[in-house]
């Protein structure tokens, strides 16, 4: 069995623990990538098996039909638009998908809460330069003393999306002394009142108020561009605005033109459209804003929670068993 583990940027996967399940298979882990139809449809030519990491790698139709021996699509944690199921099916090929593991990226989305709210990143830089207790953020406009940073106790944290991730931020938020605020669904805004937190009345409240916000909201057609050039300039010129979610869910270019216009004054970004981001991309080069390469969910509890997810279900496949897979009518289709 011909199994091809895609995008694996740091080489992680052949050092896991769970490793050891695909012993007895060929499994060939890239640790590069390469975009567009054609190379990727040479890369995958000889694979059953393809195992993806997160939304790394799109499987169109187009991509699909170029692959006549693939069988199986693993997909680590829950399956995203990245994967075209319909045409998977239609073409015989199976999909299985594992489970969310949210607290690495609500963590992450902590430390970049701290970080941006100290302003870490910049002293760091700075002291490595040569300039003590120095943390630039001195452009015109600016709040005064805005690069001295600020402590989170009493502040308000604004939360949009109460899933396993806001809720979970929404509890450190508590922890440590912030008045913590709620925005999104009427069943989320049920949910966060039953939990002992505040809800507001509309989204331009919630981005009035908020000194942190933070976007824990699934990417789908109705979040698509949800926020918006309106509501980013609503937020105060102190403001810090996270994303770990997905960068598609603030419209192209509104959140470039929010900071160089100094609402919000600052940003803490996990997430690009284009990743890795294509060179030039004006967010690395903004003193505001504090950017990780979509490390939410890269650490090694997690991998291991992903992948041994991942190689059990190759395994239970390749015995004809369904657990795992979203489209278990495709294994009754005859590929050509």
């Amino acid at each position: 069995m011909n199994i091809v583990i895609l995008d694996d940027y740091q080489d992680a996967v052949r050092k896991l623990d769970c490793a050891h399940l695909l012993d007895k298979h060929n499994a060939k882990v890239f640790t590069n990538s390469v975009k567009g139809i054609g190379q990727l449809a040479v890369r995958l030519r000889d694979a059953e098996v393809i195992v993806l990491i997160r939304q790394r790698t799109e499987l169109s139709a187009a991509l699909l039909q170029r692959l006549p021996k693939l069988r199986l699509v693993v997909q680590t944690g829950p399956i995203g638009p990245h994967v075209d199921v319909a045409a998977c099916t239609r073409l015989g090929i199976a999909v299985a998908q594992g489970t969310s593991h949210y607290i690495a990226a609500a963590e992450l989305t902590w430390a970049l809460i701290m970080a941006a709210s100290r302003r870490l990143p910049q002293y760091i830089n700075n002291l490595k330069h040569g300039a003590w207790q120095q943390s630039g953020l001195k452009a015109h406009g600016m709040p005064v003393n805005f690069s001295l940073g600020t402590t989170l106790r009493g502040k308000t944290l604004g939360i949009w999306g109460y899933g396993q991730v806001g809720s979970l931020v929404a509890q450190y938020g508590r922890a440590f002394g912030m008045r913590v605020q709620v925005w999104g669904s009427a069943s989320t805004l049920s949910k966060a009142l039953a939990d002992g937190f505040e809800t507001c009345p509309n989204a331009e409240a919630f981005f009035q108020q908020a000194d942190v916000l933070t976007l824990h909201l699934r990417l789908t057609p109705e979040t698509h561009h949800i926020v918006t050039a309106h509501l980013l300039a609503l937020m105060k010129p102190t403001a810090l605005l996270v994303n770990t979610a997905r960068a598609e869910l603030i419209q192209e270019h509104a959140l470039i033109t929010a900071l160089n216009r100094g609402r919000p004054g600052l940003a803490a970004i996990d997430v690009f459209e284009s990743e890795p981001p294509l060179a030039g991309q004006p967010l690395l080069r903004l003193e505001n804003v504090v950017c990780t390469p979509h490390i939410g969910f890269v650490e090694k509890e997690t991998y291991e929670h992903y992948f041994t997810e991942a190689f059990t279900h190759i395994l239970q496949f390749l015995e004809g068993h369904t657990q795992g897979l979203i489209n278990p009518e495709a294994m009754h289709v005859l590929r050509k």
